[in-house]
């Protein structure tokens, strides 16, 4: 009779085996900025250049006001409440129930703040984010003949080296993407990106991804000018 040890170790082993996969080869060069250009221009980035703010919930916890063009974003936890200045961490304010906060933990509620922003809000705009400086491009040719794109981030957020498929449509809006990250020890696993708005600045976002068997609802998203 198999142990509860020898049971877990067998589903990990199964799952693994199941849902890994190797990191998929491309080319970089005209033709994968031409796809990732061809993506931009379906999610209207015109529009999302000129979007200053963004609201949104992140699974009903982290709760999010960014002014994008000021590099600054409130966010909110808890009883937490931290105003991060993203060009300079230095200077971001800290309060918890509703008083500022100078203690000793005030740097690392600020990191987390940072860390939850940089994962967050990646779920939020990573499709606008493929010219980034670091970012590099690679066009993969998928078995069905479609092709899909490799972004790897080489540096900059909170984990460099991670990589991402985004999978398109045949108007080149993404529907999925396949994760290669640092923190999920199994690699190649899909989430879906669905449920997208227009927003007021006429920016198009996701509300809505399904990982396994995760779902990453991210509220009640809005962008103005």
């Amino acid at each position: 009779m198999l142990t509860l040890v020898s049971l877990l170790v067998l589903l990990c082993s199964a799952f693994y085996f199941t849902y890994n996969e190797e990191l998929p080869t491309g080319k970089q060069g005209i033709a994968a900025d031409k796809l990732a250009n061809k993506m931009l221009d379906a999610l209207n980035y015109e529009a999302y250049k000129e979007t200053n703010s963004l609201a949104w919930t992140f699974r009903d916890k982290h709760h999010y006001q960014w002014s994008k063009n000021q590099n600054r974003c409130s966010v909110q936890w808890d009883d937490i409440a931290v105003q991060l200045d993203l060009k300079s961490k230095s200077n971001s304010a800290v309060s918890v129930g509703g008083q500022p906060y100078s203690g000793e933990e005030k740097e690392q509620l600020i990191n987390k703040a940072l860390a939850y922003f940089n994962n967050d809000s990646f779920w939020l705009v990573a499709p606008y984010k493929v010219f980034d400086v670091g970012v590099e491009r690679r066009l993969v040719k998928q078995e069905d003949g479609s092709d899909a794109l490799l972004i790897t981030y080489t540096s900059g957020g909170t984990t460099p080296g991670d990589s991402y498929l985004w999978h398109l449509d045949a108007q080149g809006f993404p529907t999925s993407f396949q994760m290669w990250v640092q923190i999920i020890p199994v690699q190649g696993i899909s989430a879906s990106w669905e449920q997208w708005i227009t927003t007021k600045s006429r920016a198009q976002l996701p509300r809505f991804h399904k990982l396994l068997f995760l779902d990453i609802i991210m509220g009640s998203v809005q962008g103005t000018k």
